[in-house]
């Protein structure tokens, strides 16, 4: 592979532009345009909308300016530290000043304006290797997720995923509980039920997933419905479709 291209054959990396500039955002929409294997799918004039486009589109790269009003570059950075699914990123900036705190928020690249093709096309393969390396780190450890970080008040809280009672669907959102304590989560449950461990999770209703340890008993209403009873009390109602493999739970 050379430094300053991206194989063709490597899908192309859906990307967020965030700058406060319009004139900036169309110099760089015209850059992108004429770049292999940049998908741009969306554009930002500030962090916060940058944030909630993240969330929203889940792009691989972002390419971040960083001095921008109210929250800057680095704060945007520094958000999305502890991300789920936190995009790479490029500092694209007129400044030469931040360079060392860029790569302390772990940027991949740093470039200033006005960026060259090339030095962009360079860029992006760093990209791509970083992709490719984490892929394969990913692929020789265990392929089930073992934390979570979730957004509570003005903090991003770590949660371990065995420490998870049981978690219901609230609209577009997940409810992890986590015994007296409860924290939202961005997902939805199919894509959750994917990423946790069946040895230790079992979903129970379309809207609901259990922990196999904190289940206690199965119970019988006598009017053809079941629940599960958690260790604490609660009961969650089982749906007919997840009724038989929940009964396996109790040799039943």
């Amino acid at each position: 592979m050379q430094d300053t291209l991206v194989m063709a054959d490597t899908k192309p990396l859906r990307t967020l532009l965030v700058d406060d500039e319009p004139l900036a955002i169309e110099r760089m929409q015209i850059l992108c345009a004429r770049t292999e294997g940049l998908d741009l799918i969306g554009t930002a004039q500030d962090g916060e909308s940058a944030l909630r486009l993240v969330e929203a589109l889940q792009p691989e790269l972002l390419l971040l300016d960083i001095a921008m009003p109210g929250m800057d570059g680095m704060e945007v950075a520094r958000a999305l530290e502890h991300a789920t699914l936190k995009p790479a990123i490029i500092f694209v900036t007129a400044f030469d000043q931040f360079a060392v705190e860029a790569f302390d928020v772990a940027a991949v690249d740093y470039l200033l304006k006005p960026v060259a093709q090339e030095r962009l096309e360079k860029a992006l393969t760093r990209v791509t290797e970083q992709i490719r390396e984490k892929a394969e780190e990913a692929e020789e450890s265990t392929p089930w997720t073992e934390e979570f970080w979730v957004p509570h008040r003005s903090e991003v809280i770590r949660v371990a995923a065995e420490d998870i009672d049981r978690i219901e669907a609230e609209r577009d959102y997940m409810r992890l509980h986590i015994g007296e304590r409860s924290y939202l989560l961005h997902q939805t449950i199919s894509n959750l039920e994917d990423r946790l461990d069946p040895a230790r999770f079992i979903r129970v209703h379309r809207s609901a997933i259990l922990n196999r340890e904190r289940i206690a008993k199965l119970r019988h209403d006598g009017q053809g419905g079941w629940y599960a009873e958690m260790a604490d009390a609660s009961e969650v109602r089982i749906g007919r479709t997840y009724l038989k493999k929940v009964k396996q739970i109790a040799g039943k």
